[in-house]
């Protein structure tokens, strides 16, 4: 109960706000400025006090309309600088977050995005860092100076008078009584809009993602009724919030009409009885004016708060999420060391187990692959090597030490990985062939055709009228499936790794790129430790071991031949598809 209560208080709010680093000269000066904008308009009531107790038009001298013309040309400029110094200071602290999120998000284990949609963390990345930039640019700085306007004014006026004062501080109460149920019912309406609004998100991001599956799969009333449906719901909150909105305002000027009113009202009995002079009455309202227009921000700030509450509960809930651990220490060579399994097993966050008792060794340059039916385990045995997931179990080692020990960038590196997608980033082919190297690293545009030449790309991407710089699309849609696998291959050439894994990496090709792609692979594999995952058993024949792997179990282990001789199952693959 105490962790909720943490959780839903102001205080994470702020921890996390004054968590960034801003520029301290800005918020000092703006908040200086402030203050002597406060100071200079606190003086216009008073000048008008005098200008309407002694009104004549022989008493309006050039020095008094001077004093109040400088007045308002003073406040209105410093005030605009303490706007802008202040609104700096915010948008400083959102970048903050922003980038706190961004480089936290990059770090985070592969899991997290296994069980969250893209969409859903790119709209906490956007759309909740943006509901705390309104706060602070928008209505923070426009809180500070009304709060510093407000002590100025309510300290004459009770100078001036403390019998009206008092009776103005009627509205403390009334407002008390109305903000405080309608904030808990905005932050309530906020938290629910705010994870309506990932969802959202999350589900058009997936549906123009896979625009192609949609189409070719009729589903566009099915989508749309999705989409409606996630539109209604954003509408019904939207609305909701709209009803607490129209409850605030008229509420709020209800309660100033009513103190104006009575300050009218009281003021001008005593000035008709002549204990107040008609000037002191005037310059008691501008200060009331001057109360009341902050006050009617403060209302819209406290709303927004409440929403900014919530929002930061999903924020924090990200940046308090575990990161891979990243190894300390120098960079490791692996090459020429043998890479070991013993005993690993795996199950994902359900408990289900993935892997039970994985063993096998690779020798530096060997080829192994991996056979078995699907959902066996093959791809989640990468994802260990990898290092996405860690074993429950088990241990994975490298040269005899474990690759936990080795510094993750390090590892990952020297490891090359071709998979059957064949993922691509949009933009053009020079960067994805560099995607991934080091930003200092000077890649010629020589050694960019001399690695497409050894992954037999060269010659569509010369086909191109901009070459190397050919726009790819998103995910590589402009171009086919055995272009995307050359430039995949191309990529590991360029990183020269001393691990390769493939994953099904011809599986989805005609048989001409199929026979291309295999030419290039064999090219890639040469003095490397090659991991093959292969259905088609021809492309694994002559594997320096194959380990066959069922139900996460490994069942058998030996060369093509030895299998046939004692392994069942695998002799049903091969003769199914080699006979």
């Amino acid at each position: 109960m105490e962790a909720v209560q943490k959780k839903e208080g102001i205080k994470p709010f702020f921890t996390l706000l004054t968590s960034i680093q801003i520029p301290k000269w800005a918020l000092v000066f703006g908040l200086a400025m402030s203050l002597v904008t406060t100071i200079v308009g606190l003086f216009v009531p008073l000048l008008t006090r005098e200008l309407v107790d002694g009104f004549s038009v022989e008493s309006l001298s050039a020095s008094l309309i001077a004093a109040l013309a400088a007045a308002f040309v003073v406040q209105a400029v410093i005030n605009g600088v303490s706007i802008y110094l202040l609104s700096m200071v915010g948008q400083r602290i959102v970048a903050g977050l922003r980038e706190r999120m961004w480089l936290h998000l990059l770090r985070l284990r592969v899991s997290y995005f296994d069980q969250h949609a893209s969409g859903q963390t790119v709209s906490r990345v956007v759309n909740d860092t943006g509901i705390v930039k309104n706060l602070i640019t928008d209505h923070f700085p426009s809180f500070v100076t009304g709060i510093i306007t407000i002590i100025g004014a309510v300290a004459i006026l009770l100078i001036l008078d403390w019998k009206m004062t008092l009776i103005m501080m009627i509205a403390v109460p009334l407002t008390i009584a109305i903000m405080i149920p309608l904030g808990r019912q905005m932050a309530k309406i906020s938290r629910n809009l705010q994870d309506e609004t990932a969802n959202f998100t999350g589900d058009v991001q997936q549906t123009l993602g896979e625009i192609r599956l949609m189409k070719a799969s009729t589903a566009e009333q099915v989508e749309k009724q999705r989409g409606l449906l996630g539109i209604d719901k954003l509408y019904g909150l939207g609305m909701k919030e709209a009803k607490v909105y129209a409850l605030i305002g008229p509420l709020m000027y209800l309660v100033v009409m009513v103190v104006i009113v009575m300050i009218i009202g009281y003021g001008g009995i005593r000035v008709a009885n002549g204990s107040m002079t008609t000037g002191s009455l005037v310059a008691f309202l501008l200060y009331l004016f001057q109360i009341i227009v902050p006050l009617a921000t403060f209302a819209r700030f406290f709303t927004e708060l409440q929403k900014a509450k919530g929002a930061t509960e999903r924020i924090i809930d990200i940046l308090e999420l575990p990161q891979e651990e990243e190894t300390p220490g120098a960079e490791t060579d692996i090459s020429g060391k043998t890479l070991r399994l013993e005993n690993v097993s795996f199950a994902y966050a359900n408990g289900e187990p993935v892997l039970q008792g994985v063993s096998f060794e690779a020798q530096p340059g060997q080829m192994i692959a991996f056979a078995g039916p699907s959902g066996g385990g093959k791809t989640t045995i990468f994802g260990l090597i990898e290092r996405f997931y860690e074993p429950t179990d088990g241990a994975i080692t490298i040269g005899g030490v474990p690759i936990s020990e080795v510094a993750i960038a390090s590892w990952r590196d020297q490891i090359g990985y071709v998979s059957q997608e064949s993922a691509m980033m949009g933009g053009t082919i020079r960067a994805n062939l560099i995607y991934g190297l080091p930003i200092a690293q000077q890649i010629t545009d020589e050694e960019l055709w001399q690695v497409a030449r050894m992954a037999y790309a060269e010659e569509f991407i010369a086909a191109f009228p901009d070459g190397l710089d050919t726009q790819v699309g998103e995910r590589g849609v402009k171009l086919s499936g055995g272009q995307r696998q050359r430039i995949a291959i191309a990529r590991a050439f360029l990183r020269d790794p001393k691990i390769l894994m493939m994953d099904e990496a011809t599986a989805s090709l005609d048989s001409q790129s199929e026979g291309i792609v295999q030419q290039a692979l064999g090219r890639l594999m040469q003095g490397r430790t090659t991991l093959v995952i292969a259905h088609r058993l021809s492309t694994i024949v002559d594997a320096d071991k194959i380990v066959f792997i069922e139900n996460g179990r490994v069942t058998g282990t030996g060369k093509h031949r030895e299998l046939i001789d004692k392994h069942l199952l695998y002799r049903e693959f091969a003769e199914q598809q080699l006979t």
